[in-house]
């Protein structure tokens, strides 16, 4: 199982960005398919964004599409999370997921089977 570790969250205002990093390490990366999620406060987890093998495709939840971007490097053994136009709404603590099922698409929490410790991402109004 592959090890991920979060990091780049804080606090920011409206309209802000930030950059998520998840740092993989203990397994072949790049047959991993990679996943962003969030979770806030009384709510359920929620599918951000995720990326396949080669970095060719991504896919976004609907409350984020057009405002983040997934990207990863296999020769850095890392996934990024770009996060512009941040809203309030946008405050939870974010995970980074491996999934070792698919190649292609997933957005399916059980399915992944290796999760980091979170990252709190805090958006100011």
């Amino acid at each position: 199982q592959v090890q991920l570790v979060e990091s780049g969250g804080g606090l920011v205002q409206a309209g802000g960005s930030l950059r998520l990093s998840c740092a993989a390490s203990g397994g072949t990366f790049s047959r991993y398919y990679m996943g962003w999620f969030r979770q806030a406060p009384g709510k359920e987890l929620e599918f951000i964004a995720g990326i396949t093998w080669s970095g060719g495709s991504a896919s976004y939840g609907d409350s984020v599409k057009g405002r983040f971007t997934i990207s990863r490097s296999n020769s850095k053994n890392t996934v990024y999370l770009q996060m512009n136009a941040l809203k309030p709404e946008d405050t939870a603590v974010y995970y980074c997921a491996a999934d070792s099922t698919t190649e292609f698409r997933d957005s399916i929490p059980a399915d992944f089977g290796s999760w980091g410790q979170g990252t709190q991402v805090t958006v100011s109004s």
